[in-house]
């Protein structure tokens, strides 16, 4: 008996994640790691490398460079976030690794994959610290002569190592930067654009440390809330949407959250809510599937965004008749295809 104590289950979220009483985590949904291709991949012509941008707390992130026309050739910056609920997969798994060479190959952007530390080890706001920290060593490459540490928030995420990317030097046109990010990826990139948003970015831009975000895509975001949207009560009588798996994830990784599932990095629409005129980019794109449980959330928030006042582009895009990021899961689908012609246009426009 005693050997199997140490294997006791303490908490799960099925069929995501089991953490057990000894405190070892089993991520059941994970996908294999992959290493980068700094040879160009053969399929998608995409050299990838992976890089340190801190040591404490540990972040980093998996650049991707498609083939370049010319050797000076500025490319379009995308700084992508990974899904899955902040507590499984990563930047260096395989189906983020696919997406991204899928997508860097039709867009012929500079991306940067962003490995933030993830829940329960990393209670949220770790993730979204990370991701801030992280986009604010992207953007410091805008000045070639200094290391952006504006942050005043996380002094503690003050350990950024002072190194500069060449590929981000050489080839980032910072005129053109996009963060992106799928699922809890795309609840990322909508807290990222918030934060950017309360800083002064005019101002920061005269000093040189400042950074203007072109556009932002949001697919298949992440948002709930303690009332019921749309289809989300349709389910039977005896519905209960505090049992809801979403409301279940965010109770299991951010459970000190100021209000709870209303808290406004989960649910950004409503009264009492940072206006979502804030939101520091000049294009936006939504993207839901017609499925997908959170499609209701998306449209709730796009046709919040357009009523905020936001002075940027507002475009929406719905794929019928698929499931939750279907387009990451099986990416040689004829609507996985549209979903990629879309992300590319809206990245080349």
């Amino acid at each position: 008996m005693a050997a199997s104590t140490n294997k006791e289950v303490a908490k799960e979220l099925l069929p995501l994640i089991r953490v057990y009483k000894d405190g070892s985590v089993e991520r059941m949904m994970d996908s294999p790691y992959v290493p980068p291709t700094l040879d160009p991949d053969p399929q998608f012509g995409v050299s990838s490398k992976d890089v340190t941008i801190s040591q404490n707390p540990a972040i980093s992130a998996r650049l991707y460079l498609p083939k370049l026309a010319q050797p000076h050739q500025k490319l379009t910056v995308l700084v992508y976030f990974h899904g899955s609920a902040f507590c499984f997969e990563s930047a260096f798994s395989f189906i983020d690794h696919r997406y991204l060479n899928i997508l860097v190959s039709q867009s012929q952007v500079l991306a940067v994959s962003i490995e933030y530390r993830l829940a329960p080890e990393h209670l949220l706001p770790a993730a979204y610290e990370d991701c801030w920290t992280a986009f604010q060593w992207v953007a410091s490459h805008r000045n070639r002569n200094s290391i952006n540490h504006h942050d005043h928030d996380h002094q503690n995420h003050s350990n950024v190592i002072n190194n500069k990317e060449p590929w981000l030097l050489n080839h980032g046109d910072f005129e053109r930067l996009f963060i992106g990010g799928d699922s809890a990826g795309g609840n990322i990139v909508h807290n990222i654009a918030m934060k950017a948003g309360e800083d002064d970015q005019e101002s920061l831009l005269k000093e040189g440390t400042g950074v203007r975000i072109l556009g932002a895509f949001l697919v298949h975001p992440f948002f709930w809330g303690s009332g019921p949207v749309g289809s989300e009560s349709d389910v039977s009588d005896n519905y209960d949407h505090k049992k809801r798996l979403e409301y279940l994830i965010w109770e299991f990784v951010y459970p000190t959250a100021p209000g709870g599932i209303d808290n406004p990095m989960i649910n950004p629409v409503g009264s009492g809510k940072p206006s979502l005129a804030k939101l520091a980019c000049s294009r936006m794109l939504v993207c839901v599937a017609g499925k997908d449980s959170l499609r209701d959330r998306g449209v709730l928030y796009v046709n919040a965004v357009k009523g905020s006042g936001f002075g940027g582009e507002v475009e929406f895009f719905e794929v019928k008749g698929e499931d939750h990021v279907f387009h990451i899961t099986n990416p040689d689908s004829e609507n996985a295809k549209k979903m990629f012609n879309r992300l590319a246009s809206f990245l080349t426009k």
